[in-house]
């Protein structure tokens, strides 16, 4: 006899941005998924018969946290200063929005949980970015959860709806500086990649950092 297995309800955020978009287009291809559901700010601009989108005020969580009910979620979530406007905003988006969401899914009973950091995250770092990004792999780790996966990538390269001279730059300097010995972690990943890495990696039924050098390892 067949076995049905009941399909899985995503909940993502962050679902606009490099690594978001294309998880939100896999999710919705993924026949193992029947309800992908997105939080956001703004539209994705996405139909689709699997999608329920929320438009959502993440400084007022307590008015759809209720919502947040399902088999998986998965935080893509992230700024720049720049764009921010400050670090105190920064720290809003990159931690405090994604904390507060991630621990209320779990007290909804979300059993599994991803999560896009960064190369060098370190709650000790002295560098604020990968700080914040530090304490909340850190967090995300005590909440309960049956699974966790951290990814950690180094520059994410794709097609961003704002441009970062900052980070092509690096990105062009990291394409040749990584061809030296001990360097490749720094490599850059394509944001499509980071995506699957997360797809095929949430239910891993326990907690783990994939550091930038291993995430590819998730697809192949």
């Amino acid at each position: 006899m067949k076995t049905f297995t009941k399909p899985k309800i995503a909940i993502v955020i962050g679902a606009t941005g490099l690594v978001g978009s294309h998880l939100l287009k896999l999710l919705l291809e993924d026949d193992s998924y029947g309800k992908v559901k997105v939080f956001h700010r703004r539209s994705t601009e996405v139909s689709h018969p699997k999608l329920e989108e929320h438009i959502v005020d993440f400084d007022h969580i307590d008015k759809w946290k209720t919502e947040l009910i399902g088999d998986c979620l998965f935080s893509a979530l992230g700024t720049t200063i720049k764009k921010a406007g400050s670090k105190e905003a920064q720290y809003k988006i990159d931690y405090t929005y994604q904390f507060e969401v991630a621990q209320a899914a779990a007290e909804n009973g979300v059993s599994n949980y991803a999560l896009v950091s960064s190369i060098g995250a370190n709650a000790n770092s002295k560098s604020f970015y990968t700080r914040i990004k530090g304490e909340l792999d850190d967090a995300i780790q005590h909440l309960g959860f049956d699974s966790v996966l951290i990814l950690r990538p180094s520059f994410l390269d794709g097609v961003r709806d704002d441009f970062r001279l900052g980070e092509r730059l690096g990105i062009a300097l990291a394409n040749v500086v990584c061809k030296l010995p001990g360097l490749r972690k720094f490599h850059p990943i394509k944001a499509k990649a980071v995506a699957r890495a997360l797809v095929n990696g949430i239910e891993t039924k326990n907690s783990i950092i994939v550091e930038a050098d291993e995430i590819l390892k998730l697809i192949e």
